[in-house]
């Protein structure tokens, strides 16, 4: 019987390379990764469970075991898989993307992230989107207006807007300083 695992901070193909050696190493047969989540042949005796738990601290994951916690790593997975892993413009709003991916009311789900979270979805959508920008910005391969539409944006103007507000500066003037002030993804 198969068993899902959820791990916090999984942001990257990397990160589910990492993750997927983690468990052969600890002897746990994985059947799918994905991020966020791992889903695993058999169930885990609590030793196994603490083994994973060390290992993946270690190398910056948290395994999630709350029902809540995983439900919100699970919201966190899908947001930066659809902003920073998809090459399609999403065609839903993030709330109907969250609600029919997770199965459950976007209120309720808006609600449980902001209490565990300290934040909204919407504010971790707009800081996802920044760092994209950043490093759109840093590859300097595409002009403004083509960034603003790939990232959904209504105008140029609203992403310089919005650039300006979470970073302190114009997108023009973090192309110019060529030194971008990346954050990783699971640190937002």
């Amino acid at each position: 019987m198969s068993s899902q695992i959820y791990i916090k901070n999984m942001v990257c193909p990397r990160c589910i390379s990492v993750v997927g050696k983690i468990f052969e190493q600890q002897n746990i047969k994985v059947d799918i990764i994905t991020l966020g989540e791992v889903s695993i042949a058999r169930k885990m005796n609590e030793s196994q469970k603490s083994d994973l738990k060390k290992k993946l601290l270690e190398h910056g994951f948290e395994l999630l075991e709350e029902k809540n916690a995983k439900l919100v790593g699970q919201v966190k997975s899908i947001i930066v898989n659809q902003i920073h892993h998809q090459s399609e413009n999403l065609k839903v709003n993030f709330s109907v993307l969250l609600t029919e991916t997770l199965h459950h009311e976007y209120t309720s789900l808006s609600k449980l992230f902001s209490s565990l979270e300290g934040g909204t979805i919407e504010r971790y959508i707009l800081k996802q989107k920044i760092e994209k920008v950043k490093e759109l910005l840093f590859y300097n391969q595409l002009s403004l207006s083509e960034i603003a539409f790939q990232m959904n944006y209504s105008s140029v103007a609203h992403l310089s807007s919005q650039f300006k507000k979470e970073t302190g500066m114009t997108p023009s003037n973090f192309k110019k300083i060529r030194k971008p002030s990346h954050q990783s993804l699971d640190s937002l």
